[in-house]
């Protein structure tokens, strides 16, 4: 049975009160592809765009989305995040925003460390769509967690294969 909707099938926020208060930890990747003229001209110019710097705005665009996770996802929690680190690196014609979450709580961070990373990618997206709208968001996922029922560690297969 799905956990977000109840006997009659209709949607529910899952009642977690009684579950135990433990760190939990998620770690999420988005991808952003771009023109491979479009990530020379971003390079050379230091990735600042007339609308800004855009690995800094992406940066706190991405944390501002990890904080909002509750009020844009109908069924999440609201959280008090006890840290939210956006981390942006350039691999070729990619960029690749691992956005990671904690706090001590009921229910994990999944959806928050996701959405931040989306929300980073698509300030990306805003700050350079004047210079190309075949900029490519993709391949958005979780890539660890832990500090709930199980743990997950995509990233280890991931480094594995």
């Amino acid at each position: 049975m799905l956990s977000h909707v109840d006997d009659a099938q209709q949607p529910r926020m899952v009642d977690v009160g009684a579950k135990p208060v433990t760190h939990r930890v998620a770690q999420a990747r988005a991808r952003v592809t771009f023109p491979a003229a479009v990530a020379a001209a971003l390079h050379a110019a230091g990735y600042v765009t007339p609308k800004g710097a855009v690995l800094t705005v992406a940066h706190i665009a991405g944390v501002m989305g990890a904080k909002a996770t509750s009020q844009l996802i109908p069924l999440c929690h609201p959280l008090s995040l006890d840290k939210c680190d956006i981390a942006i690196r350039m691999d070729g014609d990619h960029a690749l925003i691992d956005c990671t979450v904690s706090c001590l709580g009921r229910t994990g961070v999944e959806m928050e460390a996701l959405t931040g990373a989306s929300i980073a990618a698509l300030a990306i997206y805003d700050m350079c769509k004047a210079i190309s709208h075949d900029i490519v968001i993709g391949d958005i996922r979780l890539m660890r967690k832990t500090g709930g029922k199980r743990d997950i560690d995509h990233a280890a297969v991931e480094a594995a294969a």
